[in-house]
């Protein structure tokens, strides 16, 4: 029953932090049986909260490092989900001791419950997948062949917009579970460790498919480049498809990259976006104009809800922004690599936030009466959602005075940039044409790319991707 509550409170404190949250394949997550869910790990401990709040099974025990353990609000937390301390030796020498963290493992699958690993053995921020330990094939092919009832590996995938930053957005995603079956049990007990191998190869490849990874950053970006330019303008993008398309083009670069025409598109997308990040602008300012007039009309409207809906968020905004500044501060400070600022903000904000709250009342009620204490305690919460709101809205204002400032001081440099997309529009388009996997139905069609693109110098293929 706490469990449950708990992780009801983990799945809200996670809606609010981002933005949006996509569940894609959750058909594959088996309704019974003992289930150990692998998957990537780029942000420390979010990762294991996001899925132990959004899969509808429980509880979910997940390993960790045991370092974290020495936190005091960290252990409690982690004590609550039922979490497992797990001994690196990279940080505790070759004698690290963790029998009786595989050996609760052991139990709780045996038991047909539910175990979260993150194979890479550490959260990191690397463009691709690290090399995956055995320790997770081990622990499922030990626990099927000791027990009568089902045992699967559920791969996933977790991939984030922008992992630190406040009401951004994040795609989990679970690939087709890996069985352990009367023919790889036979295969394990002739060849245990060269099954237990094979295992984890497969256990990588089904992570790979559901996670966006590139050799290197300046690929990854070269590649969100080429996605953009390839995109209709009318095309929405969830995070599920936006994904997608990346790995796609991930996929194909990496086959098709010692192609000339391939390195010489690669060169021109990357002046274009340098030139882009020399004058301060982003590629959706040329891919979408926005006339002067319409522009104001944002800008007048967006200011109209801010002025509105200031009275109601000003409370909020008194308890959130000092709390935000602290989160913000901390998480910079004190984190040790980019993959673990986003889970310090959130264990520096929630229980600051949470203490904030109760104190507000108690001043309000010795101040004006308990009365206007209860009130408070009504308001609060409202008059946050309202900040977080206000905060958003404040945001997109600033960015369209900034960028309608910006097209208008740079008039003639914008005509050129705009010619030079429209031309890299029509290049990659011929380019996923030409290299587009033939086996894989294609995500847009003619339909898709009739409105012209701005600055496109000719129509869409009508092959659709």
């Amino acid at each position: 029953m706490f469990y449950r509550g708990f992780v009801r409170f983990l799945s809200l404190v996670a809606s609010t932090f981002y933005r949006r949250i996509e569940v894609v394949g959750v058909e594959n997550v088996p309704p019974s049986g003992a289930v150990i869910f692998a998957g990537n790990h780029p942000n420390a401990l979010i990762d294991g909260l996001l899925l132990v709040s959004l899969v509808d099974r429980s509880p979910i025990h997940f390993l960790g490092n045991a370092k974290l353990w020495g936190f005091p609000v960290l252990s409690g937390l982690l004590e609550a989900l039922g979490a497992i301390p797990v001994l690196r030796p990279e940080e505790h020498g070759p004698d690290a001791d963790n029998r009786g963290a595989f050996a609760r493992v052991d139990d709780i699958l045996l038991g047909g419950g539910c175990v979260a690993i993150f194979p890479e053995g550490i959260s990191h921020a690397d463009s691709q997948l690290a090399t995956l330990k055995t320790g997770t094939a081990r622990m499922a092919l030990h626990a099927a062949a000791h027990r009568d009832n089902d045992v699967a590996i559920v791969p996933f995938g977790l991939t984030y917009l922008d992992r630190d930053r406040f009401r951004s957005q994040v795609l989990l995603q679970f690939a087709a579970p890996i069985p352990m079956d009367d023919a790889r049990l036979e295969a394990y007990q002739r060849d245990d460790v060269g099954t237990v191998r094979q295992l984890t190869a497969e256990l990588g490849e089904r992570i790979t498919r559901v996670t966006l990874g590139a050799p290197d950053w300046a690929t990854l970006r070269f590649v969100h480049a080429a996605r953009r330019l390839y995109k209709p303008t009318s095309a929405k993008l969830t995070p599920a498809s936006y994904v997608d398309l990346s790995r796609r083009f991930v996929e194909r670069y990496a086959l098709f990259a010692e192609k000339p025409d391939v390195q010489r598109l690669r060169d021109e997308i990357e002046a274009y976006q340098a030139e882009l990040d020399g004058l301060g602008l982003k590629d959706h300012q040329l891919s979408h104009p926005v006339s002067a007039s319409n522009a104001i009309r944002r800008i007048v409207w967006r200011t109209a809800l801010v002025i509105a809906l200031f009275p109601l968020a000003l409370p909020g905004a008194i308890v959130l922004v000092p709390v935000a500044w602290l989160a913000a501060t901390v998480g910079s400070r004190f984190s040790y690599d980019i993959d673990d600022i986003a889970t310090l903000k959130l264990v520096t904000a929630v229980p600051v936030l949470f203490s904030a709250y109760p104190l507000v009342a108690i001043m309000v009620g010795v101040g004006l009466g308990w009365v206007w204490a209860v009130v408070a305690l009504l308001l609060v919460p409202v008059s946050f959602f309202a900040t977080l709101f206000v905060f958003e809205k404040q945001a997109q204002l600033l960015i369209s005075m900034r960028s309608l400032f910006r097209l208008a001081r740079l008039n003639a440099d914008i005509d050129a940039l705009v010619a030079r997309r429209g031309e890299l529009v029509a290049a990659v388009r011929t380019a996923v044409d030409r290299y587009a996997d033939p086996t894989i139905r294609r995500m847009f069609d003619a339909r898709d790319f009739r409105s012209p693109d701005a600055g496109s110098s000719r129509p869409a293929s009508t092959k659709g991707s």
